[in-house]
């Protein structure tokens, strides 16, 4: 055996032995839900994170956000009531670094959990692109088989008829001819 001829042997052994282990996944639609944990398996410190990062990053948070900052200043600037927070506005510096400073953590550890899924999502994603790949790939060799198959048949076909033609012409020679 060619050494070429037993590289692509074990290649396509090689090929085919991913593809069964592919095949042996949980068949159908991986979807982001499925790649998700469960509610109840994920522990206290990643709900509180998820949800206090879905809600700091949400249209109402940073309206009322707004709000309360404008009232501040407004209520600060404004005599009607006694300065709690005079111009520079140190406690309300004070308070939105106080606010970051926790965020910040909850944010990251939801971001974490995320990329984490995303992650896995891209690997499932990977192994479907291969499997659907060497499934081509076992296609176009199916294919490529049938047409030699068809060839060597056709040529079959042809030398039998040029056979036949022969035959039939040497026939046509010879019973054509005169005798004397």
């Amino acid at each position: 055996m060619k050494p070429a001829t037993k590289i692509a042997r074990e290649f396509e052994q090689a090929e085919r032995r991913l593809l069964d282990e592919l095949r042996s996944l949980r068949k159908g639609v991986r979807t982001r839900t499925e790649l998700e944990s469960k509610p109840g398996d994920l522990t206290l410190g990643q709900r509180v994170a998820d949800r206090v990062a879905a809600a700091m990053g949400s249209w109402p948070f940073i309206i009322i956000q707004s709000a309360i900052l404008a009232l501040w200043i407004a209520l600060n600037i404004t005599a009607f009531i006694q300065h709690w927070d005079p111009y520079p506005f140190i406690l309300l510096n004070l308070a939105l670094s106080f606010q970051a400073a926790y965020a910040a953590p909850f944010i990251m550890m939801s971001q974490n959990r995320q990329q984490e899924i995303d992650r896995k999502e891209a690997e499932n994603d990977y192994k479907i692109n291969i499997k659907a790949e060497l499934e081509i790939e076992l296609l176009h060799q199916k294919i490529d088989e049938l047409r030699e198959k068809e060839v060597l048949f056709l040529t079959k076909a042809i030398n039998d008829l040029t056979e036949i033609i022969n035959r039939q012409a040497g026939a046509q020679a010879s019973g054509a001819a005169p005798t004397e």
